[in-house]
């Protein structure tokens, strides 16, 4: 009996393994696909477009094309790519869409896109548009339409994010409402920002000489801070930034200096990375006064000193006009920068742009040139 079953066994395999091959052989295919021919973006019924604030949600622009053809019957993708320029030099998406040939941007929408595309508030300038055809979930085989152009107006679109400093290492103490000094934004990477000036250890404890960033005066979230969970956060000199809510729904943890004296704070929230350095401000200049002036603002105007570093100073509200400002030294040198908003000024060099008129909150910072301009209204 035991041989006979062996045998049967032995013949079942056989068979299934037969089967399972003719079904593999029958179960083959090829899913093949060509490139398509370019997509021919139509012109625009309207070529000049002035954006209007106070109606963002208004329809602005619709673009339309004919459907790209990959040989297979799948939805294709598209992209609508706008530039400033006829190159393409620094391209916007300004939105991607899956079977569908026409797309509408919003006054909202298509005035962020001319804003990170470059392009001045309040100014008709020509801005390019094309369509980029693909196919799948990886985009293959992407194929550039013709480019068109029209002439558009945008309204200003402040495209930075501020942050401020809280805790009892700072001038602000833990009150998220008390002229809490913002960082100062890189005039070139908008993700980079940085704070030279005086922190205190206070009464020396492990919660003495702590901070946190705030995105809003006023308001404890959003809030940024360290990896660690808040209380159970070593002081260091480096090491990653978490967020609430920008990373996870509890309080990121505190900064914190060993001892008082001058520091370098750097946050990248590219890398989401910290570090904090001693700075030697003991062959600094102490100025006794600072003041603002130039064409985009209407008189000369004193800047406060603050009283907890004064190497420190700010305005909390002035009106500015399209023009130049510069600081100017009790000492009577003119310190100016070439990026606007915000940036890196030098004595006796170009004036800080001024590109839209508002009531600025100024800061500038006689250790490192540092300024930021923060417009209150936009």
């Amino acid at each position: 009996m035991k041989k006979i079953f062996k045998i049967k066994v032995l013949l079942l395999t056989v068979l299934s393994l037969g089967l399972f091959m003719n079904s593999c052989e029958d179960d083959t295919s090829v899913f093949t696909v060509t490139e398509t021919q370019p997509i021919t973006l139509s012109e625009l019924s309207i070529t000049t477009i002035v954006l209007d604030a106070s109606n963002p949600g208004n329809p602005a622009a619709t673009f339309n094309w004919n459907e790209a053809d990959y040989d297979q019957p799948a939805s294709e993708n598209y992209a609508l790519i706008l530039a400033s320029d006829a190159d393409f030099t620094n391209p916007v998406t300004a939105t991607s869409i899956t079977g569908t040939t026409a797309v509408t941007l919003s006054v909202n929408e298509l005035n962020a896109a001319a804003g990170n595309a470059g392009l001045p508030p309040f100014t008709l300038s020509t801005m390019y548009a094309k369509v980029e055809s693909s196919i799948g979930t990886q985009n293959g085989l992407p194929v550039s339409s013709n480019t068109i152009s029209f002439e558009v107006e945008p309204y200003f679109n402040y495209p930075y994010e501020d942050f401020y400093l809280v805790g009892n290492g700072t001038s602000a103490d833990w009150n998220n409402n008390n002229n809490n000094p913002p960082l100062f934004r890189d005039g070139e990477n908008g993700n980079l920002y940085k704070y030279t000036g005086f922190f205190t250890k206070g009464g020396g404890g492990d919660g003495d000489g702590r901070f946190k960033l705030l995105e809003v005066r006023g308001q404890w979230q959003p809030q940024w801070g360290t990896t660690y969970p808040d209380g159970s956060d070593p002081i260091e000199s480096s090491g990653g930034i978490a967020g609430n809510p920008g990373t996870q729904d509890s309080d990121p943890g505190r900064f914190g200096v060993t001892a008082d004296g001058y520091y370098t704070f750097t946050v990248n929230f590219s890398s989401n990375t910290y570090s904090i350095e001693s700075f030697d401000a003991s062959g600094a200049t102490s100025f006794t006064g600072m003041t603002l002036q130039g064409s985009g603002v209407a008189s000369d105007t004193a800047m406060t000193q603050l009283s907890f570093d004064s190497h420190i100073w700010y305005i909390n509200s002035v009106n500015l006009q399209p023009g130049d400002v510069q600081f100017l030294t009790n000492t009577g040198a003119s310190w100016g920068g070439s990026t606007s908003f915000s940036g890196v000024a030098t004595e006796g060099t170009t004036s800080i742009p001024v590109v839209v008129q508002d009531d600025y909150e100024v800061w500038f910072n006689d250790l490192t040139g540092e300024y930021i301009m923060i417009p209150l209204n936009l």
